[in-house]
């Protein structure tokens, strides 16, 4: 691991330090499951994005298939 210097006000340093979870497992762990999670969630939005993307746009389903949408049986939730 590599030491990183963060800045935080005093409010909001205060606020983490009092938190039981930071408490037991440490600010560092604490901060780093965060960013962990952020770039996942960013990883998440990028693949959402190309998704959204590829299946945007006028999509159309082949003639061989048309008529058939409203031929399945969805279960009730």
């Amino acid at each position: 691991m590599k030491p990183v210097q963060v800045l935080f006000d005093d409010d909001l340093l205060g606020e983490l330090d009092a938190d039981a979870e930071v408490k037991k497992l440490g600010r560092s762990k604490v901060l780093r499951a965060l960013a962990a999670e952020y770039l996942e969630q960013r990883r998440q939005a990028a693949l959402d994005a190309q998704y959204a993307a590829g299946y945007g746009g006028d999509f159309r389903v082949s003639e061989e298939l048309e008529g058939w949408g409203g031929e399945g049986a969805w279960p009730d939730e």
